[in-house]
């Protein structure tokens, strides 16, 4: 992980890390609006790519317009998360969804793909919209009007690539380190995030195996309905009986459809993105320590150095502001993306549960229906048609 933490747009003092955050008592009033839609796909000889329009209304004094709209593709919206880390190493980013390709299709990218994509998209903007910081970072401004010419000039600035290196290097002879005191309450909380990074691992596993297995029972129940139509025609005596049985099992198919896309729309999507809010989660974690562990090292450092001690307590005392900044900011971040996690997550699995009642009230409500059909018609029958 790059060492972040020391980008010069963080803030110098706890104090001003505590004005920047908007905390959950404030007034929550929505004034920026976003959305992701229209595909399109971009064929060139050097590569095949999709940009999204992203569409912008907003009431905001810093915005020229009310209204943008722009085009993007993937890696600017990987760009835009990149920036946000390096402004706010310690803030929890929301997840982009994963960058891949499905091997063996002669397109790059089908259409399920592409709207699932578009969907995560969707939600990665909104987040940081709603988020108290990092809705107002100038990136983020710039990603959401900027054109793509301007964009372009924008990602040139900022650091170079030695100096990129540089931190890469010392970030991981940090991380080689290790923090020596980290405070209970970010140990307690490190805990939490592997404890829940597993617990919510297994649910994603769990999750796409019953959808996998409800999508090949659904494949298979679709083959029934036209088999007992044609069943139908070749037993006249039985033609009533096996017509509605089809009917039955077609009115079961239609509800299992829309089990399904509830499945795919409403839980898939929110446990995913939490298991990718886990890996987050650990990154930011990362990068705590390794302000943490620099302030340590020039600590050392100062212990057993008597040469240049001014200069090293000066850099110890903007450190001691960087950790408290860091911790500060996390701190806040911390108790509302908690607060976030367990609403989605309830709210996706009691809306799966009420589909799921639904889903079964009514199959069986047409089968009780057929059943009681089949049940008047034989009390109909003269005792002497009676098997």
């Amino acid at each position: 992980m790059d060492m972040n933490s020391l980008s010069p747009t963080m803030p110098t003092s706890p104090l001003s890390m505590i004005n920047q955050v908007k905390f959950e008592d404030e007034p929550d009033l929505k004034d920026l609006f976003i959305t992701v839609d229209d595909p399109e796909s971009h064929v060139t000889t050097i590569e095949t790519f999709i940009t999204y329009r992203v569409a912008t209304q907003t009431s905001r004094g810093e915005f020229d317009s009310s209204e943008f709209e722009v085009r993007r593709r993937y890696q600017d919206f990987l760009w835009l998360k990149g920036k946000l880390e390096e402004a706010h190493p310690t803030l929890i980013i929301p997840p982009l969804p994963e960058k891949f390709v499905v091997k063996g299709m002669v397109e790059r990218f089908n259409d399920d793909f592409i709207e699932t994509r578009r969907r995560a998209l969707n939600k990665f903007l909104n987040r940081i919209a709603d988020h108290p910081t990092l809705t107002f970072s100038e990136d983020f401004k710039v990603f959401l009007t900027a054109q793509a010419g301007e964009l372009s000039s924008h990602k040139k600035q900022g650091p170079g690539l030695l100096s990129k290196v540089g931190q890469t290097v010392r970030a991981v002879a940090l991380s080689m380190r290790g923090v020596r005191s980290r405070p209970e309450e970010f140990t307690e909380m490190n805990d939490f995030i592997e404890t829940f990074s597993q617990k919510i691992n297994l649910i994603d596993k769990i999750s796409q195996r019953i959808y996998k297995e409800e999508r090949e029972y659904f494949d298979e129940m679709k083959e029934y309905g036209p088999i007992h139509a044609l069943w139908s025609e070749s037993e006249e005596d039985l033609a009533d009986m096996l017509g509605g049985v089809a009917s039955c099992l077609d009115r079961c198919c239609q509800a299992t459809e829309r089990r399904l896309c509830g499945l795919s729309e409403a839980l898939l999507p929110v446990v995913h993105e939490y298991v990718l809010y886990s890996e987050m989660l650990m990154g930011v974690m990362r990068r705590r320590d390794h302000i943490q562990a620099e302030l340590e090292s020039k600590a050392e450092a100062l212990t057993y150095k008597k040469a240049d001690t001014d200069l090293l307590t000066e850099e110890i005392g903007k450190l001691e502001d960087k950790v408290e900044c860091a911790n500060t900011a996390l701190r806040a971040d911390w108790e509302r993306w908690k607060q976030n996690m367990r609403n989605d997550i309830k709210s996706a699995f009691a809306d799966t549960a009420e589909r799921n009642i639904h889903y079964y009230e009514q199959c069986l409500a047409t089968w009780e229906s057929f059943l009681t059909a089949q049940s008047d018609l034989y009390a109909k029958e003269p005792p002497e048609d009676k098997p």
